[in-house]
């Protein structure tokens, strides 16, 4: 296999056609077709359904597709390794993320260091954040939740309490606080499961023996925001994601501590990639992708409590 009829295969099934995938490698048609086709027979597989000028990938094809964005996204990182030998003054950060809140400070901060790098953001699940770094189709990722896996490093960046946020005309909208005994009964809107917001409350309510009844299970923190605002029920949220607004309310749960926290996360095999290392230096300069520092040891108690159970 040439790596020129690879890197025509990779192109047409990101770009989804023969003519777009041509474009972006600067040749002819023709000869992105040929590659392919060589490709293709010298094996004896199918790597597209071809519908007209639509393509489709087959499954052979989709399985190819992700040892390819494997070996061209090492190519970029040897390319900007070489090519970047001194300042990083150019080159593209992609970072995958929970939630935008937990990753705007870190963001942020690498911005003001690396002005001439380009930052793009996806967001998702924790499980779409962690298949983005093992397809390379992220350098960072984002998590609130520990977890522990070989493949990884992880870094600790900051904990936020979870708060309780209800309409304008609720009981608790003239608190400031309240106690979590208060919940027992309450009509609850939950995220959807495997939410670490979610997991949170619910450690805590289990603890004090409360139970609320739960009326909805909603995936959209938009959603949530206007079920809440109607007066269907309350919600938790972590603070660093809660947005004021109008018909809204937030309180805060005075006796017990119920906590998030934000993790900075890499695969094990990318730790040492210039652009990677840079972004865990600018989130935390005393840091490096190995480190915990920057959480108060309670934070780093329940993290190792949360990871053993």
């Amino acid at each position: 296999m040439r790596l020129t009829q690879l890197r025509s295969f990779h192109a047409v099934a990101t770009s989804g056609s023969f003519t777009q995938a041509a474009e972006r490698l600067r040749v002819s048609q023709p000869t992105v077709t040929t590659q392919v086709k060589q490709l293709e027979d010298h094996y004896r597989v199918e790597l597209f359904h071809r519908h007209g000028r639509r393509v489709r990938l087959s499954e052979m094809g989709e399985r190819l597709l992700q040892l390819s964005r494997q070996i061209f996204s090492l190519e970029a990182d040897a390319v900007q390794l070489l090519a970047d030998a001194g300042e990083l003054r150019s080159g593209h950060l992609r970072v995958a993320a929970v939630g935008p809140s937990h990753a705007t400070k870190m963001l942020v901060a690498f911005n003001q260091r690396y002005p001439g790098i380009r930052i793009s953001v996806s967001t998702g699940n924790s499980q779409d954040v962690l298949d983005r770094l093992l397809d390379y189709r992220a350098d960072v990722g984002v998590l609130a939740q520990v977890f522990r896996d070989k493949r990884f490093v992880s870094k600790p960046f900051s904990e936020h309490p979870v708060i309780i946020f209800t309409s304008a005309d609720h009981r608790f909208a003239r608190r400031r606080s309240i106690r979590i005994a208060e919940l027992q009964g309450e009509r609850l809107i939950l995220r959807e499961a495997g939410s670490t917001t979610r997991r949170a409350l619910e450690t805590a309510l289990k603890a004090a023996r409360v139970e609320p009844e739960v009326v909805m299970e909603i995936g959209s923190r938009e959603i949530i925001r206007e079920a809440v605002a109607q007066g269907i029920g309350v919600a938790a949220v972590s603070d660093v994601e809660y947005v004021p607004g109008p018909g809204l309310h937030a309180v805060r749960i005075a006796d017990v501590q119920i906590r998030t926290y934000a993790h900075v996360v890499c695969l094990a095999e990318r730790r040492d990639m210039r652009m990677i290392r840079a972004f865990f230096d600018a989130i935390d300069p005393k840091a490096s992708p190995h480190a915990s520092a920057g959480m108060t040891s309670r934070a780093k108690s329940a993290i190792e409590r949360d990871a053993s159970s």
